[in-house]
């Protein structure tokens, strides 16, 4: 831990804080005046640093290195346009989770793209002409290229004030980030405003990832981890402000390289790794920022949009014609491992399904009826899958006992969690949940003694009267089923219409005397109970339980489930968890861009059916009924 290995840290974070602020500057953009969380901007950022390599690669003789970079963005800004006027542009009045939606269905075929036209190789560019050496600074060795990305993020930041700050554009952007359906109505053309901050934002993300060329490889993995980093700074600086998006970067950045010069320090005699806290600690700075300042270091409360989504009618009690035919397919699904083998892939299917089910129900259970959006509902999914496994394999504790009180691990999580993420709303909240679960998935990754870290914990089968496949299914459909019923049940109790009354208005609530944020706290205890159930029967139908149920990807795929299936009715999550699950097995096994064919086939759900397959099918039968 020298004084000059210090210096050389916190130059690599600087280098690292000016490639980070131009993919969330980015974002802020498309955020301040789209009011779109673009899950998509990470594959920009990718998009980037491949062109790129192609074009250095083919044309580098002749367009030369740092023209072939400007181009690269320019290509990427191009590529934004055309997404915005194809896709974006149709479901700007949809609800903003939809929008999310399609912006991660976009990533998945971006990605394919990729691999088709780039393959699945890591690609490492040249270095860059004129600074492929190194500057000694303090007897170290520092490489003269980061010296000039340190100058290219307050250069970039200069440029982009001044053109908010001095262009009739800017005064147009800034205007749309305050007010944009007032902007709208003094007779500026919305559409193609929107069309030009889109293509900005994505072009900074393109440009982040060219110059990031002579740096690292450029790989199929970058999407989603730019992505994540690009949120908390974000969130972080506040949603909007490009020096507040800077700033962050440099906290983060900075915080990390200062992990990495610490490395492993004995404090009262007990080892502690600082380097290990790099995977986390970004997501530590936002917890603290948002539980402190909940807009954000120099962010602002967000204007409320005019736009609303569909209302939402009251919940009614299911019919005796629906009560029948949930009977009938129960029953059906009891009698399928009759008909198939102990072992088959039918009933090993249907077991993930129906635990996909009961957690996309258990998520569903906060965003529809509490209406607050979480980005982490995975940390209570792996809270029950490792508590259960834990419990059987150092206690020698049976399954049955381990079913029941895995659940019970996972609810202690929501109560932490919850008490913090119900102070927030809108897509703060959502980012507070985000960082809960990363942080649970960075200490589940590294406690190699506990946890098994990175390889997991394996050996986690159930017991001897459950061994048989069909006899575990049985199980699973019982103990799904039960949990379902709970949730409904909760529904319709008088904590689910307080529930659904905090939802719809906030104000009113409180009027009458209810306390709403208890309300929400309670229904984030509810909600990851049930999660944590699912998370145990995962562990024990698998055998296994690794860091990847923890991960955001999960959290995500939750998240497409509830909204495939329709956020606004009560089946909406179980048919969507259905859809989804039955559509990544069939179409991974039959096809390598298996990506591409789900996202497309999730665009194509969300520009026809924007309200959910189980909501367009709930309208059918409305329309049928009064007609």
């Amino acid at each position: 831990m020298s004084f000059s290995g210090l210096i050389v840290q916190l130059l690599n974070g600087l280098a690292s804080a000016s490639s980070l602020f131009l993919v969330a500057a980015g974002l802020s953009l498309i955020f301040g005046v789209t009011r779109i969380v673009n899950f998509a901007h990470g594959s920009f950022f990718m998009v980037g640093i491949y062109t790129a390599y192609m074009l250095v690669d083919r044309f580098g003789d002749v367009l030369g290195f740092w023209p072939a970079l400007v181009l690269a963005a320019v290509a990427v800004g191009v590529l934004g346009a055309i997404v915005e006027v194809l896709l974006l542009r149709r479901i700007y009045k949809a609800p903003e989770l939809f929008q999310l939606l399609a912006t991660f269905a976009l990533v998945l075929v971006i990605k394919d793209a990729a691999l088709w036209l780039w393959g699945p190789d890591e690609l490492l560019g040249p270095r860059a002409p004129g600074l492929r050496g190194a500057v000694e600074i303090l007897g170290r060795q520092f490489p003269a290229y980061d010296l000039f990305l340190i100058v290219v993020g307050p250069v970039v930041l200069g440029l982009v004030w001044l053109l908010l700050t001095r262009t009739r554009f800017g005064t147009l952007v800034r205007a749309a980030t305050q007010d944009r359906e007032m902007v709208s109505a003094l007779g500026v053309n919305q559409a193609w405003l929107f069309t030009a901050v889109f293509a900005l934002g994505a072009l900074l993300a393109g440009l982040g990832g060219a110059l990031q060329l002579p740096r690292e490889p450029a790989t199929l993995e970058m999407d989603l981890h730019t992505i994540g980093a690009a949120f908390v700074v974000v969130v972080v600086g506040g949603m909007g402000s490009l020096p507040g998006a800077y700033l962050a970067a440099l906290l983060v950045a900075e915080l990390k390289a200062v992990c990495i010069w610490l490395g492993v320090v004995d404090v009262l005699g007990i080892s502690v790794s600082f380097s290990k806290l790099t995977l986390m600690v970004d997501f530590l700075v936002m917890a603290a920022v948002l539980v402190w300042r909940p807009w954000g270091l120099l962010g602002r409360p967000q204007a409320p949009s005019r736009y609303v989504g569909m209302p939402e009618a009251p919940l009614r009690r299911p019919g005796q014609a629906a009560i029948a035919s949930a009977a009938v397919l129960a029953l059906a699904l009891a009698a399928v491992p009759l008909l198939t083998e102990a072992s088959s892939y039918t009933t090993v299917l249907l077991i993930d399904l129906l635990i996909a089910a009961l957690f996309a129900a258990s998520l569903h259970f906060i965003m529809g009826p509490a209406g607050m959006h979480s980005f982490g509902h995975a940390a209570y999914f792996g809270l029950g899958a490792y508590a259960a496994a834990l419990l059987v394999r150092t206690t020698g504790m049976p399954m049955e006992a381990a079913l029941v009180l895995a659940p019970l691990a996972a609810g202690i999580g929501a109560i932490v969690f919850g008490w913090f993420a119900v102070r927030l709303s809108g897509v703060y909240l959502a980012m507070l949940t985000l960082a809960f679960a990363q942080i649970t998935w960075a200490i589940t990754y590294q406690w190699d003694s506990f946890t098994g870290g990175s390889n997991g914990l394996t050996g986690v089968w159930p017991s001897d009267t459950f061994a048989d496949k069909r006899m575990y299914y049985w199980l699973t459909l019982v103990l799904v089923g039960l949990g379902l019923w709970w949730l409904r049940r909760v529904l319709f109790s008088p904590f689910g219409y307080a529930l659904r009354a905090g939802r719809d208005s906030m104000l009113r609530a409180d009027a009458i005397g209810i306390d709403v944020k208890r309300m929400q706290w309670a229904a984030f205890v509810v909600a990851g109970t049930a999660g944590g159930l699912a998370g145990a029967q995962f562990a024990f139908s698998k055998g296994s339980i690794s860091p990847e149920s923890l991960n955001v990807t999960k959290s995500i795929d939750g998240l497409v489930m509830v909204l495939l299936g329709g956020i606004q009715t009560l089946a909406g999550p179980v048919v969507g968890a259905v859809t989804f699950t039955w559509l990544h097995d069939t179409v991974a096994r039959n096809t390598d861009y298996w990506r591409a064919v789900l996202g497309g086939t999730i665009l194509l759900l969300v520009l026809l059916f924007p309200q959910g397959i189980a909501g367009f099918a709930k309208q059918l039968f409305d329309r049928k009924a009064k007609a």
